[in-house]
């Protein structure tokens, strides 16, 4: 880092995936919203979408360009002096409340409208100095209150004409019926004494009452209304002003009353004594305001600002999980890429050692396999998260799961020097109607986590329970997992399911994965409509419970295994490789041809087409088809051979081998009219048997 940039706060930059947070929290709000930095540029960090129609703008890259995206860009230049002088003094005085300013835009369309602008103010260490901005047209209201000052000053005309009668509360009433507003007056004797009380009829019927009758002429009438919760300090202020012989005090107070028919509202009374040269009490004069809509919009404001607040901080989280994520990954990638490049350097360095290089081939394998399990992750997350992956029921046994899960992890449990316990005991309907790759998937998720995190020597434990379900036709299947690992530290237990997360410890330590296996899991256990939960204690281990609801089921049917069929018979076969990329081509080939088939190549889909257009004469027993290709894909390449009049050449076997290893894209390429699927990095033994299948029904 420069010396000049130290101690400079980072700007922050709210991703595309943060703006439909913010905006969906902004929606509800009356108008504009947008944040910028409070520093000398003023440049905007999120404008919503009520904003840019304020200023008469389709979009937000249209708005971007008319106002240059700063702050001093949406205000009327006559008026930025003094907004900025505003701004300044909010920054100096560092209040708590949001500043109220107003001044004048210009509209797209030349248009001048006035913005009621609430700002607050943020210093952030990391950030720098922030503004959140809330804004409203005010150009209604500012033309309504040129008229009401109008209206004042005649009003204020009529006082000063009003200045020769004996008591100043009739010049008040004329004010109050000008105005609408509730009044009141309390006249004192020269004890200090209150000796009458006046409410105007204008309060009543701001109430809900009618007359004196229901009303009276008391204190009491008010004062029994107020909100309990407001009621003794409302009445200490309104006292401690009657007994402030300086005269300085005046009676400002905001309380709810009890109306007689809309309930409690809110009232905003204002109130200023005259007093004789002794400092006694002759005339309490004062007016009621309704303000329970302003309250309402000052409330949801503050609401909206906190949950702007949060989001803001949960998107800053979430930029700052993904970044981690970014760094991980970044990391575990070039791991197994190093060993890869590296290992293959040696390999290529050793031809002539065949155990060395025996040694550098497993272990080029391991790390590829390890590579290929990070990007599954990523896109396995990406399916869940886009709503792509499917629960299929059928007929399972659970504690063949089990018992298959114990086989599959043999080898790993006796290379770390585990122990595995495993007790279904208690499995009274173990045949149950699930998704076997899914709830096989999210046990080998956790137990292979209990794995990577258990020091050797230790022990992991998987039971599996049965407990009575909801209704008749289902019972609850608990199956809990327990290790004597490393365990995790409370603060990383309470994120564990979240995405990008990873103990900080598995980084340092070396143990290696995206931070996404346990999100992937607990959205696979909840699309199975189960529930999953974690008790962990640093030092000691950790248990994970998933539960889920299942439906007994009849026992899966087992049928007999059909004799294998040798594959050297079927290797003198000619087939079609369809592949546009040349190092694929140069590996299928080899490995094809080595096992004795005999191979022609095609570079796109077009290709294909012609080559097996015109081998009538010599057809081939078998197409490897790619998806992606240039010229015309497998897709396109597959129905146009299916179309094909001579039907021994459109009924040729057409198996996809494709990069495209989805669910979704093996249904995709069987509806197309292929007979089968095989994804790519090129599993060997699966490629053979698949081509043993198909190539063996094709010889009965």
């Amino acid at each position: 880092m420069h010396k000049e940039e130290q101690g400079k706060p980072l700007a922050l930059i709210l991703s595309e995936q943060t703006f439909p947070i913010i905006e969906q929290i902004t929606a509800g709000m009356p108008g504009g919203f947008f944040i910028y930095h409070a520093d000398q540029e003023e440049r905007l960090i999120y404008a919503n979408q009520a904003l840019i129609r304020i200023f008469g703008c389709q979009n937000l890259a249209e708005f971007q360009e008319y106002t240059g995206y700063t702050f001093p860009g949406l205000v009327h230049p006559e008026d930025l002096s003094i907004v900025e002088r505003n701004i300044r003094q909010q920054i100096s005085t560092y209040g708590s409340d949001l500043d109220h300013v107003e001044y004048r835009i210009i509209r797209k369309d030349g248009t001048i409208r006035w913005l009621d602008d609430y700002g607050h103010f943020v210093h952030t260490s990391l950030y720098g100095d922030l503004f959140y901005v809330f804004v409203e047209d005010a150009t209604e209201r500012h033309f309504k209150a040129i008229a009401d000052m109008r209206t004042a000053r005649l009003a204020q005309e009529r006082l000063e004409a009003l200045e020769a009668l004996e008591h100043e509360t009739t010049a008040l009433k004329l004010v109050h019926e000008i105005l609408r507003s509730g009044m009141w007056t309390m006249e004192f004797d020269q004890q200090g004494q209150m000796v009458s009380v006046f409410w105007s009829q204008e309060f009543r019927t701001m109430i809900g009452y009618q007359d004196e009758r229901d009303f009276p002429n008391v204190l009491s009438s008010w004062s029994d209304l107020l909100h309990p919760e407001d009621r003794d300090r409302v009445l200490a202020q309104y006292y401690a002003t009657i007994n402030d012989y300086t005269g300085m005090s005046l009676y400002d107070a905001e309380y709810r009353l009890l109306t007689k028919d809309r309930g409690y509202r809110w009232f905003r009374a204002t109130g200023k004594l005259s007093r004789r040269e002794d400092g006694t009490p002759i005339t309490y004069v004062g007016m009621f305001v309704d303000i329970t809509q302003q309250k309402e919009i000052d409330e949801k404001l503050t609401e909206q600002h906190m949950l702007l607040e949060q989001a803001l901080i949960e998107a800053q989280r979430a930029s700052r999980a993904k970044t981690m994520f970014l760094n991980n990954m970044s990391h575990d990638i070039r791991t197994p890429m190093n060993a890869i490049i590296g290992f293959t350097h040696l390999a290529a360095s050793h031809l002539d050692n065949p155990e060395l290089l025996q040694d550098y081939l497993g272990k080029i394998a391991a790390s590829s396999s390890h590579l290929l399990s990070l990007v599954n992750d990523v896109l396995d997350m990406s399916r869940i998260e886009s709503g792509k992956v499917v629960i299929e029921e059928a007929a399972c046994n659970l504690s063949e799961i089990l018992r298959d899960l114990q086989s599959m992890l043999l080898s790993d449990l006796k290379a770390k020097e585990l122990k595995l316990y495993l007790d279904d005991s208690s499995l009274l309907q173990p045949c149950v109607m699930c998704d076997r790759l899914r709830l096989n998937r999210v046990l080998l998720n956790v137990l292979s986590n209990a794995l990577k995190f258990t020091p050797a020597g230790g022990s992991i434990y998987l039971s599996a329970t049965e407990h009575p379900g909801d209704t008749a036709d289902t019972a609850f299947y608990e199956f809990c997992i327990r290790d004597t690992g490393i365990g995790m530290a409370p603060e990383f237990l309470a994120h564990i399911f979240e995405p990008f997360e990873r103990e900080r410890t598995s980084t340092v330590s070396g143990i290696q994965g995206t931070g996404l296996g346990m999100s992937i899991t607990k959205n696979l256990v909840e699309l199975m409509n189960g529930h999953i939960m974690v008790e962990s204690q640093k030092g000691k281990g950790s248990t994970f419970t998933l539960t889920f609801p299942f439906r007994p089921g009849k026992a899966p049917d087992h049928p007999e295994a059909s004799p294998a069929v040798n594959l050297q018979p079927l290797t003198d076969r000619r087939l079609l490789l369809v592949e546009d990329n040349e190092l694929n081509q140069e590996i299928a080939v080899t490995i094809l041809e080595e096992a004795g088939f005999t191979l022609d190549v095609a570079s796109n889909g077009a290709e294909a087409v012609e080559k097996v257009r015109h081998c009538a004469d010599n057809p081939y027993d078998l197409i490897l088809m790619d998806i992606q290709m240039p010229v015309m894909d497998g897709i396109e390449a597959t129905r146009a051979i299916r179309a094909l009049d001579n039907p021994l050449l459109s009924s040729l076997p057409i198996v996809a081998m494709t990069a495209n290893a989805f669910d979704e894209d093996r249904q995709r390429v069987l509806s197309a009219g292929m007979n089968g699927h095989l994804g790519k990095p090129i599993d060997v033994d699966k490629l053979f048997a698949t081509l043993q299948d198909i190539l063996s029904k094709k010889q009965l």
